[in-house]
């Protein structure tokens, strides 16, 4: 099957921004071109760098909650020479609203990351409708020191949980041939007046998790065996 058709963002007049497929998923009609593939991940790993790390590196301002001005994104991203030359605000939008892990956020004329971040921000994100349970894999070697001290950020600004233990099997696998799987007890975590909060579709964040709200999800777990089985179908 050639994928060089539909390897692009386009947007339908009805139903918004798709990507990936020559015709809107919703209504089969062919939608106007937005950019493609390459384009928009090349874009997304600068905005990466920009919306969760250093933002100081292309001379832009973040407020306190994470959001930047698009229209200064644009300025500097072009002033790097013609890379970028063909790129507009509804560009941002297209990236957000295609992103299947909802990285990234637009609000009027600004926009932010949702999660991943190394600056210090303050969040304002949801902290209702938190899942009991949420999961967080690690390095084997690491699980009982984990149990005992608890979860801090590493390299973050928070602690990063998944919402099933599919998703977090799939972050940890980035890492770790075979992660261990911690379930945090976020219901207990809530009654105890901790805040969690919801960033991408997936995502949770927290500021620790403290020891006695964790145990190991078994292996034999049936989520973790279907993750597993998936990984060998890769190799």
């Amino acid at each position: 099957k050639r994928k060089s058709r539909e390897s692009m963002i386009r947007e339908c007049s009805n139903h918004g921004f798709y990507a990936d497929d020559h015709l809107c998923p919703a209504c089969n009609a062919e939608g106007r071109f937005i950019m493609r593939t390459g384009e928009r991940n090349s874009l997304a790993r600068k905005l990466a760098l920009v919306l969760r790390h250093a933002p100081e590196k292309f001379d832009l301002e973040m407020d306190i909650n994470g959001w930047i001005d698009v229209k200064d994104i644009i300025r500097q991203f072009k002033k790097g020479g013609k890379r970028f030359h063909w790129l507009r605000p509804h560009h941002f939008t297209a990236i957000a609203e295609t992103d299947p892990k909802g990285r990234y956020e637009v609000r009027g004329n600004t926009i932010r990351a949702t999660y991943g971040h190394t600056v210090e921000i303050e969040l304002d994100l949801p902290t209702d409708n938190i899942p009991d349970a949420l999961y967080f894999p690690c390095d084997p070697e690491q699980a009982e020191n984990l149990l005992e001290v608890g979860i801090s950020p590493s390299g973050r600004a928070h602690v990063h949980l998944s919402a099933t233990i599919r998703n977090a099997a799939e972050a940890g696998h980035v890492h770790f041939k075979l992660p261990t799987i911690l379930e945090v007890d976020t219901a207990q975590m809530y009654a105890a007046g901790e805040t969690i909060w919801h960033a991408g579709v997936t995502v949770y964040l927290t500021e620790n998790v403290p020891p006695q709200y964790l145990t190991v999800v078994d292996n034999d777990d049936p989520e973790y065996v279907l993750a597993r089985a998936r990984w060998q179908e890769e190799e």
